[in-house]
């Protein structure tokens, strides 16, 4: 047995069994490893982002580390925007990361790099092995790390003669992480939470984390209708557990204005799993802390403490009862167009109509999705992932690992055409594992969001330099021949009947279908 054969049974042994991988000469022997165990599934992504995104996707909805293989500094490197993105979601994940012998380092070969220094921006975690018999306990403590509540990313780097260097002694047992219980917040912090609810005056309780899912959400809704406070969730969000029965959560606004003005008349804000919201830029003239400035905060918990039980005990400090009724998410006041041009909010309004029980929706969709939130408030029960760290290119990715992690639930991707392109190979690996994926482009034929941010900083007509940097014409993606080229069927639509007939036959059907909706 030598130092790879004990990481992928340490990996094993502590219940990290998908490796998403893009490996390179130096995994050489990990991935000779890795086909001794054929209880380890191996996916492949023609991108390293396509890798870390899935890995950040199949934990939000397997609630455990998948494990990721990347060639060197170069190959992390290309992982870094998915893996900034996991962090700022505090997903769990186990990097691996190939590195030369450690005797060959010295001669500066061309791809030798700092391999710390990538990965430490977006790590929390970064060790490098020395030796064989070190393997098995440096994975573990990767592994506790990776699922410390929240939630984090670990990166360990396996030198290649750490890998093929037979461990002393033979066979040895897999080391075994520790991971504790999250801890509980304060008597003080529920007191203090408590007395701004009862002061009367305007409460948002505003949260974030798993205070979004579960029993958590359910008590946060009786808190809510009890007490008369209002729900309001972080803008960018891991999981959100919504409709049907479940309780209603506004979500703050992306751009500033309309984030400030939900939140003129707040007196007190809440925090349960979530941060002091801040404007994601800084803009001219406008705030960067969202809440006004006599507002008064109080943190019930954070997402490293147990917030259900954080929330129940809120709730018992409230003298809300277990039975008391919830927020109930009203009945749509809308009905869908049936015909004409297609436009955005015709694709949100199907979207919402039409999905099915227990769907996954992955949304990158920036600014043409912007409505799905409140639209689909009385949807069928589904999970609703969101970018999280701002940096585009999640969408596809992560609709890949949440399919790998749920094989038997529909994973639908709500994304824009401009940070599709980012990792459109993610369309490959769909096609390859025969993933249940159904993708909706957003084909506006521009960065809108941009578009945006111009009028934010006072340009209100681009010329034609900036209008070529923001639109995508000349020529137009071809998004149903790109799909097409990586073994997607792939139907395009610029009309609501038509989007509306692509809609019910990618629900209907098995396996990865695209649409595109030229809107």
């Amino acid at each position: 047995m030598n130092g790879a054969d004990s990481l992928c049974d340490t990996l094993l042994a502590n219940d990290v069994d998908v490796c998403f991988a893009n490996p390179g000469t130096s995994e050489m022997h990990f991935v000779a490893a890795l086909d001794r165990k054929p209880r380890m599934r191996c996916v492949l992504g023609l991108f390293e982002g396509v890798v870390t995104g899935a890995a950040d996707g199949y934990a939000r909805m397997a609630d455990k580390p998948a494990a990721t293989l990347l060639h060197l500094g170069p190959g992390l490197g290309n992982g870094l925007a998915n893996l900034h993105n996991a962090k700022r979601a505090r997903t769990p994940m186990v990097n691996i990361v190939g590195d030369h012998a450690t005797y060959h380092v010295q001669y500066d070969a061309p791809l030798t790099s700092d391999v710390e220094g990538v990965a430490r921006p977006m790590s929390h975690w970064v060790r490098r092995t020395q030796t064989a018999a070190e393997v098995s306990a440096d994975a573990a403590e990767a592994i506790a790390v990776a699922r410390r509540e929240p939630g984090n990313v670990a990166t360990l780097i396996l030198p290649a003669d750490a890998a093929w260097t037979a461990l002393p002694g033979g066979a040895a047992e897999p080391a075994r992480a520790r991971v504790e219980a999250a801890p509980h917040t304060s008597a003080e912090a529920v007191r203090a939470a408590a007395q701004a609810i009862r002061s009367g005056e305007t409460t948002v309780l505003l949260l974030g984390g798993k205070a979004l899912r579960g029993g958590a959400l359910a008590t946060a809704g009786r808190i809510a209708r009890a007490a008369g406070v209002r729900l309001v969730s972080e803008t960018s969000n891991r999981r959100v557990e919504r409709g049907g029965s479940r309780t209603p959560v506004e979500r703050l606004p992306y751009p500033i204005d309309q984030a400030v003005a939900m939140l003129k008349d707040v007196r007190h804000l809440v925090l349960a799993g979530a941060r002091a919201p801040v404007g994601f830029f800084a803009y001219p003239g406008k705030p960067s802390l969202l809440a006004p400035p006599d507002c008064h905060e109080v943190t019930l918990a954070t997402q490293e403490h147990d917030l259900e039980h954080a929330l129940q005990w809120l709730a018992d400090e409230l003298g809300v009862p277990a039975d008391a009724p919830r927020l109930l998410p009203p009945a749509p006041a809308w009905e869908p167009p049936s015909q004409g041009k297609l436009t955005g909010a015709a694709v949100n309004m199907l979207v919402a109509r039409l999905l099915p029980e227990q769907a996954i929706v992955c949304d990158e969709s920036i600014t043409q999705g912007r409505e799905f939130s409140r639209l689909s408030q009385g949807s069928a029960p589904h999970d609703w992932l969101l970018l999280t760290g701002g940096a585009i290119g999640i969408g596809l990715p992560m609709a890949t690992g949440a399919a790998v992690a749920c094989p038997d639930r529909k994973v639908v991707t709500l994304q824009a055409d401009g940070s599709g392109m980012y990792t459109l190979q993610a369309l490959w690996t769909q096609a390859r594992e025969n993933l249940d994926c159904l993708t909706i482009i957003l084909a506006n034929r521009s960065y809108a969001t941009l578009h945006g941010e111009m009028k934010n900083v006072g340009v209100e007509a681009p010329g034609r330099n900036a209008r070529r940097m923001l639109d995508l014409e000349e020529p137009h993606l071809g998004w149903t021949h790109l799909a097409r080229g990586m073994g997607v069927e792939a139907v395009s639509t610029d009309t609501v009947e038509g989007f509306a007939r692509a809609l019910q036959e990618g629900l209907r059907r098995r396996g990865p279908f695209l649409i595109e909706a030229v809107i």
